[in-house]
C-alpha cells in the first residue's frame, strides 16, 4: 500500500460527498416545483459522474494520469448514458409507482419525507458504491492487466444495459405489443440485462482498483453494495414483485435466467 496518497484521498472523500449531495439538493428542488420525484433516477448517473469528475480534478499529481482518465470517461460515459436514457423513458409520464408508494407513507409533509428516505439515501450510496472510482484515481504506478480486465467487463455491462434497454423501448413503441412480454433479444438470456449490465460496470471499475492494494482495499465493499441492490434491493427483485400479476410473465420467468445470461429452457 505504499505510495497510496492518504491525506489527498480523505480530503477527496468529503469533496466527492458534497458534490453527490450538490446534484441530489439540486434534483430535490427541481422535483418540488415540477411535482414529480420520479427525476431523481436521473440524477442517479449524474451524481457518479459528478463525483468522478471532482474527484478527477483533486487528484492531479496524486494518481497515476492515465489510470485517472480512464476511471472517469469509464464512470462518466456510463453515467451520462443511463440519465439520458431515463430522462427520455419518463417523459410525459407522471410519478413513478415505486415512488407514489413510498410517499403514500409519509407521516407528514411529503416531499421532506422524500428528501429524507430518496434524496439523501441515493446521495449516501452514490459515495459508498463509487469509492472505487474514488480511490483509483490516488493511486501510484502504471495500468496493469487488472485495468485491462476490469475494462473488458466495464464494456461488456455497457453492451447488456445499452442494448437491452435500446431493445425493450423498441418493443413497447409498437402498439401491438401493448400488454405483453418483452421476451426477445438479451431480454431472453436474462429477464434483467440492465441490472445485470450495471453488475458489470462496477466490478470492472473496481477491478481497475485493484491496480492497487490499497484502492482494492477501500473499494471492496462497493461492487458488493451495488450487487445486492440490484439483485436484492430496489432492482430485480422490486420489479419482480410489481411484474409478478401480468398475464405471460410466469411463463417466462421459468425459461428466462432472473440474472446471469444462459440459454433460454
Amino acid at each position: 500500500m505504499n505510495g497510496f496518497a492518504w491525506a489527498a484521498f480523505a480530503v477527496n472523500l468529503a469533496w466527492a460527498a458534497g458534490a453527490a449531495l450538490l446534484v441530489m439538493l439540486v434534483t430535490f428542488a427541481v422535483a418540488v416545483r415540477k411535482g414529480v420525484h420520479r427525476i431523481v433516477d436521473v440524477a442517479w448517473g449524474l451524481a457518479f459522474t459528478a463525483v468522478a469528475a471532482v474527484t478527477f480534478a483533486a487528484s492531479a499529481g496524486s494518481g497515476d494520469l492515465a489510470r485517472r482518465v480512464l476511471v472517469t470517461v469509464l464512470t462518466a460515459g456510463w453515467g451520462v448514458r443511463l440519465a439520458v436514457h431515463i430522462a427520455r423513458r419518463g417523459r410525459g409520464h407522471g410519478e413513478d409507482p415505486r415512488y407514489e408508494e413510498l410517499l403514500a407513507k409519509a407521516p407528514g409533509d411529503r416531499n421532506l419525507y422524500a428528501l429524507r428516505t430518496v434524496y439523501l439515501l441515493q446521495g449516501a450510496l452514490v459515495w459508498l458504491v463509487s469509492l472505487p472510482v474514488q480511490a483509483a484515481q490516488y493511486a501510484p504506478g502504471p495500468l496493469t492487466g487488472w485495468a485491462v480486465a476490469g475494462t473488458l467487463l466495464w464494456a461488456v455491462g455497457m453492451f447488456f444495459e445499452a442494448v437491452g434497454d435500446a431493445q425493450l423501448a423498441r418493443f413497447k413503441a409498437d402498439p401491438a405489443h401493448k400488454g405483453r412480454i418483452m421476451d426477445r433479444g438479451l431480454w431472453s438470456y436474462t429477464r434483467h440485462p440492465n441490472y445485470f449490465g450495471d453488475f458489470c460496470v462496477w466490478w470492472g471499475l473496481y477491478l481497475i482498483a485493484c491496480d492497487s492494494g490499497a484502492a482494492a482495499a477501500v473499494g471492496a465493499v462497493s461492487p458488493v453494495v451495488m450487487s445486492l441492490l440490484l439483485i436484492k434491493g430496489s432492482g430485480k427483485r422490486l420489479l419482480e414483485r410489481r411484474m409478478a400479476d401480468r398475464p405471460g410473465y410466469a411463463q417466462y420467468a421459468a425459461r428466462t435466467s432472473g440474472f446471469f445470461p444462459r440459454p433460454p429452457k
